[in-house]
């Protein structure tokens, strides 16, 4: 294997344990938890590589980073998935190659992705992003939309032809109520989960947790978890 390949396997590894241990920390199985790796900053070399070592979930935040990478990649086995704050006017670029869009936020943005979604004849997965530290604006600090518009956003999506409801998504907040409690911050998505599985009984994925705090979402009950550098270590930026 080449060096880089080496290092990644083993960040992997241990990655794979971390997320072993909690499930049977949380009396789960570990089926029942999905890795995504978040690659961004890292060339499309990094992200060949980690197919061929079982990655099957890739997630990047800016559109002019992934749309290359995606298109250098389009002969993998991967599903790519976007979880940056996502501006209109790259809708119609990110719907070419993302399978899902974890930051779905606001209305506007449901209306282009389906647009877009029905121009390209794909079916996108949305997740609605929450905001736990939404103040009076309604909004959170790295997007998403405060508990009290899960509703809304989601019946639209379920009406959007194109578009599929597939859940919700979180990043542990810095501010507010939730700062510093990571657990019960995810615990809180999982009740909104519940609350929302109730009108759309299929939107069963919970994305949460990341490189540093794993552990404390996969024991709330996370479907997915967004790893970056506990898997690819820490690069410079790239532009």
């Amino acid at each position: 294997m080449t060096d880089r390949k080496t290092e990644l396997a083993g960040n992997l590894a241990k990655v794979e344990e971390r997320i072993t241990a909690a499930c049977v920390a949380a009396g789960r199985e570990r089926e029942e938890v999905t890795l995504i790796v978040v690659t961004k900053t890292y060339p499309a070399s990094d992200v060949r590589i980690l197919s061929e070592l079982g990655v099957r979930h890739v997630a990047e935040n800016r559109d002019q980073d992934a749309a290359p990478k995606a298109a250098a990649c389009a002969d993998l086995p991967l599903k790519w998935h976007f979880v940056g704050q996502l501006q209109t006017n790259k809708v119609r670029s990110v719907v070419g190659y993302a399978d899902v869009v974890q930051s779905v936020d606001r209305a506007r943005l449901i209306t282009a992705l389906s647009k877009e979604a029905v121009r390209a004849e794909r079916e996108v997965g949305c997740l609605i992003q929450v905001a736990l530290d939404a103040g009076v604006s309604g909004r959170g600090e790295r997007g998403g939309v405060s508990p009290d518009g899960i509703e809304e956003l989601a019946d639209l999506v379920g009406e959007a032809p194109g578009l599929r409801l597939d859940g919700l998504m979180t990043v542990a907040p810095l501010t507010g109520e939730y700062a510093g409690r990571e657990r019960e911050a995810f615990q809180r998505l999982m009740d909104l989960s519940t609350d929302l599985r109730r009108a759309h009984p299929a939107a069963t994925m919970v994305s949460a947790g990341m490189s540093a705090d794993l552990e404390q979402a996969v024991a709330a009950g996370a479907t997915h978890v967004r790893v970056g550098t506990a898997v690819l270590g820490v690069r410079p930026r790239l532009g």
